[in-house]
Parts: C-alpha cells; structure tokens; sequence
C-alpha cells in the first residue's frame, strides 16, 4: 500500500470536514458563540425564522445536548470524524462490493466514461434500492423525477445506506433519526464535494488492503498530534497524543514474539 496518497489526502480531509460540519451547524442555529432556540410550532421547527420540519427540530435539540456537554470545538471535531469515518468505511465497502444493491455509493460506476458519470452510481438506481434500504419508494421516485431535486434525493439515498448499516455495524453507522444525520455536510452532489477528495486523491488501489482505513486514521489526526504533543494534555486531546496505528505485520510479530510463542510451548507440553 502506498501510504504517500493518505497522508497527503488525511489531514487536508480533517480541515474539510471540520469546515463543513461548522456550516452545516450553523444552518440549524449552533454557533460557536451561542445557539439558537428552536421552537416547535405544529409540524414546524423554527430557528431564526427559518422552517425546518419537527423531526430537524428535535434532532437539533438534541445536537444542542451534546454541545453543551463536550463544548463546541470538540463536539465539531467529533462530528467532523465521526462523517470522515463513515464515508471512508462506505468507499471501502463499494470497492469491495459489499453492498447487496450492487451499485457504488459514493462514486461514479466503474466503467462509464460520459461526464453525467461523475454522479454517485446510486443515483441513477434510486428507485431500485429504495426497498433494500428501507426508504419510501413513492418518494424516492417523486424526487427522481422532479429534475432538481438531486441533492436532496442523494441525502435520502446516503442516509439510507447509512441508516441500513447501522444494523450490521451500530457502532459506526447511526440508527434511524439518529441527530447526527443532520451534520452531513452539503452539496454532495456537486463539484466542490467534500466527497471529491476521498474518491479522486486516493487511488483505488489503495483501498485493496483494510489498513488503509487505520492509516487514513493516523494521518487524520497527525495536525492534532503534533499541535498537543509536549503540552500539557487535556483530556480530550489524549487519544491524538497516544493512538498509533498499528500494521498488520507489527501485530503479527508480537503476537508471533509473545503470546504465540507461550502457546506453542504450552502445546509441546502437551504433545511430550
């Protein structure tokens, strides 16, 4: 695996995702500064004069739950990987072909040259993997048909496959309604996506190997890293000061080096 391709992509990816989670919250009244109130009125969520439905509403409240206990910075910083996290998972798993739909979800088909290919694969099969992952089929194709609704149609059909892989790894992916969801950063679908970074500055070749996802880690954090290291640490700042990734090989040589090596005296015991 070449690793030159993520760490040069990682911490440019940390910035990005920062800024765009920072967006997207003061879209829905959370600034760093102050937060909004939100105000329920019938089916309606009010912030600054702006409506958004009541589901937003309350999921925003409960956003606001999590600002006031971890603060501003770190709950953006955790947001912001929490995003980089699944995306990354989800471009592992469509170039593994993990996904019982068939289609990639994050990037153009494999095999179309025509500019129109740019657009996430699943696009073009929304309404084909509307019941798979759980959506409203009638809505699905009312969006696809309504011609200028893409953006809003690609946030129903990533949320989708999000929310179905919750089911199988609910330890990264967030359930149905889950208040994260409305952190997503925007235009998904067009050329200055945040999305563009991760599918054109890495190499698919690079996503062989399940390392890349520990590295794309590593390298994530390493701005952080080096920002707290020979400072007083905080508490928050702990795992960018300790974590390593640690290849397959090291692991190997230890185990191979330590408890492997108990073992297999353990089991010539045994044998004599």
């Amino acid at each position: 695996m070449n690793t030159k391709n993520l760490k040069a992509y990682a911490p440019k990816a940390r910035r990005q995702f920062i800024e765009a989670v920072k967006k997207r919250a003061a879209q829905f009244g959370i600034y760093e500064d102050r937060i909004e109130e939100v105000r329920i009125e019938g089916g309606a969520a009010i912030i600054e004069g702006r409506a958004f439905t009541r589901k937003e509403g309350e999921q925003r409240k409960r956003l606001e739950s999590k600002v006031t206990e971890r603060g501003y910075d770190m709950f953006v910083r955790e947001m912001a990987y929490t995003w980089f996290n699944r995306l990354a998972a989800i471009r592992y798993m469509e170039l593994h072909d993990y996904f019982d739909h068939g289609f990639r979800v994050l990037s153009p088909a494999k095999s179309h040259p025509t500019s129109s290919d740019n657009l996430p694969e699943i696009l073009s099969h929304a309404s084909d993997v509307a019941d798979s992952l759980d959506l409203d089929k009638s809505h699905i194709i009312e969006l696809q048909l309504a011609g200028d609704k893409e953006e809003e149609l690609y946030r129903e059909l990533l949320l989708g496959q999000c929310h179905h892989l919750h089911k199988i790894m609910p330890f990264m992916f967030e359930a149905l309604d889950d208040a994260t969801e409305l952190l997503l950063p925007n235009n998904l679908t067009k050329t200055d996506s945040i999305l563009k970074g991760l599918i054109n500055d890495i190499p698919e070749e690079d996503w062989n190997e399940i390392e890349v996802i520990g590295w794309l880690y590593q390298f994530y954090i390493s701005e952080h890293k080096d920002a707290v290291i020979g400072k007083v640490v905080k508490s928050e700042d702990i795992p960018a000061a300790t974590q390593l990734f640690t290849p397959n090989w090291i692991v190997k040589y230890l185990v191979q080096n330590s408890v492997g090596r108990q073992w297999l005296a353990t089991l010539s015991k045994f044998r004599t």
